[in-house]
């Protein structure tokens, strides 16, 4: 920053901490992040959309396209060269990195994530690239609430409800969402939020869908008009379809997993050619992958026989038929996974949010359209359940049932479906849980120990680290020191318990003060003694690498108060013990947790 503007900057600060409270300006931050988070929404959609339509306006309708070979290719290898030489960091995994960010207690998100996110995504997607742009919108919005916050100096607690505020800002802003934005940032980012959070988010919400409002307009994204009113002998029918939602939340889930562990084995090159191929040949022959997926969308909400329009553009245009087209959705389903995976893994930035309620949308369509055409005994109109389906699938990916039930509502206007959307939402959850605990976001950090949820303790254990609780200064003896020898060192130590360690610093066993508390004053046993000899082992052992909740099952087991810590190769490296974990644990309650001043 220039002299002059950081001069002015620092007065600006001293006059707010001594004129405004926190809490009050932390609002203002907020209306600031969600006129911020609105109008970068608004730009990556334009972005996006400006792109398909330059390149797809002169596609032929009734027959396949070659170009849809070449532009995936290339909109990943552009955005991939782009993060890779210019952003020069990993931006992938957008909401995964602010659970992260949130779990190191930093709330730091880099200043490039308030840009780079929105300029690959754009690319990746504008060009074909079978991923969301919630995703990336979402990491933008939270590094926008994060740097505001850290421009304004605000403290840790602010900074935390900033970048949830960033995210609900966003997602209010591209889909004209408060509620779902509020909701998401509850149940997917897993802020546990007090009453003094709860203002901050809504003030960013509310603010981020009237500038929403105001660029793009009052109209809901998706165009419905209910027909059909709901009946409750449909409810066994909903009932089926959560059950469906569930399992296809988790081959989700589980295949983008397992995709995304093989495209991590490879070299960058070798994924780029895998995940560029991949999409191209799955786009070439079921067009409705390109993109983001919110045209077939649009188009199974018109109703009738128009998702036979679908077909266009591919090999399958021919395919007009009822149990056809009911294959043709069905491959679009199955495939849609591979599509997305491969995108990512490839190179492109995007993420899994679209591609949820475009599955989603297909599951319920396919599912009464197939039912009504075998004849069952109930109607089931297809544009109601193809909303029910991508509200389902919300809940089951994300693990988000309210955020999926309230986003389907906003972004439709369909408030008179409330009650089946509550209960195919609540079924998909109920039965993806049955499999999988945690979400497509939170898996990759739960694997590693690194996830908070809305349990506080396990939350605040989230928050706590070995290495930063290590007592480094407690002093190590060797096995063939002397009694005598032990004896001076305990005199000019204020501990009973001390390691012993070999020539290489690999953890031997613990010497106990109580152990040789009736030898240690006779004086004639001092050379007679080795420390070999009067030496233990360790009830119990940590690994540095351990998360907090594992380290305090060891306490509990072992009713231990002190125990040492090892690396992977044994090398001591401190002492752990209960007391600092415990200090720790009601600093970081107190900072995360409290209400703050009222």
């Amino acid at each position: 920053m220039p002299i002059q503007f950081k001069e002015i900057h620092n007065k600006f600060l001293l006059w707010r901490d001594e004129h405004i409270k926190e809490r009050h300006f932390l609002l203002f931050v907020c209306f600031i992040v969600g006129i911020l988070t609105a109008f970068a929404a608004y730009l990556l959609k334009l972005s996006i959309e400006f792109i398909q339509e330059f390149l797809t306006e002169n596609f032929s309708q009734v027959s396949h396209n070659y170009s849809y070979l070449l532009f995936p290719i290339v909109g990943i290898l552009i955005a991939g060269l782009y993060v890779r030489y210019i952003v020069k960091d990993d931006i992938s995994h957008g909401v995964t990195k602010i659970l992260f960010a949130i779990s190191q207690r930093k709330s730091r998100i880099k200043p490039h994530n308030m840009h780079s996110s929105l300029v690959a995504s754009s690319i990746t997607i504008g060009l074909g690239g079978s991923v969301g742009a919630e995703a990336p919108i979402v990491l933008t919005g939270s590094a926008i609430g994060s740097n505001i916050g850290r421009f304004f100096r605000l403290e840790q607690h602010s900074l935390m409800i900033l970048v949830g505020c960033g995210a609900a800002g966003a997602i209010a802003g591209i889909f004209k969402a408060p509620i779902a934005g509020i909701l998401f940032v509850i149940e997917v980012l897993l802020l546990d939020l007090t009453m003094s959070s709860i203002m901050p988010l809504l003030v960013t919400a509310v603010t981020a869908t009237v500038v929403s409002y105001m660029l793009t307009g009052m109209d809901a994204m998706f165009a419905f008009t209910l027909l059909e009113q709901f009946t409750l002998d449909r409810i066994p029918y909903v009932v089926l379809l959560g059950i469906l939602c569930g399992l296809i939340s988790l081959y989700v889930i589980r295949m983008m997993s397992w995709c995304e562990n093989i495209f991590h084995k490879l070299s960058p090159w070798r994924r780029f050619l895998l995940g560029g191929v991949t999409l191209s040949l799955l786009i070439f022959f079921f067009p409705p992958l390109f993109g983001e997926g919110y045209h077939t969308i649009e188009t199974l909400l018109e109703g009738s026989d128009s998702f036979h329009r679908l077909t266009n553009e591919s090999y399958f245009y021919n395919w007009k038929s009822p149990w056809s087209a009911i294959i043709f959705l069905a491959l679009v389903v199955l495939f849609k996974v591979f599509a997305t995976s491969a995108t990512n893994g490839g190179g492109g930035t995007g993420g899994v949010f679209a591609p949820t309620l475009f599955l989603g949308c297909i599951a319920g369509f396919i599912f009464s359209y197939t039912l009504n055409h075998i004849g069952v005994a109930t109607y089931l109109p297809q544009e109601n359940f193809a909303l029910m389906g991508m509200s389902g699938l919300m809940a089951g990916v994300m693990h988000a049932p309210l955020t999926g039930m309230f986003l389907i509502i906003e972004l439709t206007g369909g408030y008179d479906l409330f009650l089946p959307l509550m209960i195919v939402s609540l079924v998909s959850y109920g039965t993806i849980l049955i499999f999988e605990k945690h979400s497509i976001y939170a898996i990759r950090l739960a694997k590693r120990g690194e996830l908070i949820t809305h349990h506080k303790d396990k939350a605040v254990l989230t928050f706590l680290k070995v290495e930063n609780l290590l007592e480094k200064n407690i002093p190590t003896v060797t096995p063939d020191m002397t009694l005598g020898d032990m004896v001076k060192v305990i005199s000019n130590s204020n501990r009973n318990i001390f390691p012993v360690v070999d020539k290489e610093n690999k953890l031997l066993g613990l010497v106990l003060m109580n152990d040789i508390r009736n030898i240690m004053f006779r004086s004639e046993l001092y050379d007679r003694f080795m420390v070999n000899k009067f030496m233990v082992g360790s009830p119990a052992i940590i690994n540095i690498s351990n998360s907090m909740e594992e380290v305090m099952d060891q306490f509990e087991k072992t009713k231990a108060w002190n125990l040492p810590v090892v690396d992977d190769k044994g090398v001591y490296q401190g002492l752990l013990s209960q007391s600092s974990v415990f200090n720790s644990y009601r600093e970081v309650l107190v900072e995360n947790y409290s209400e703050g001043d009222e």
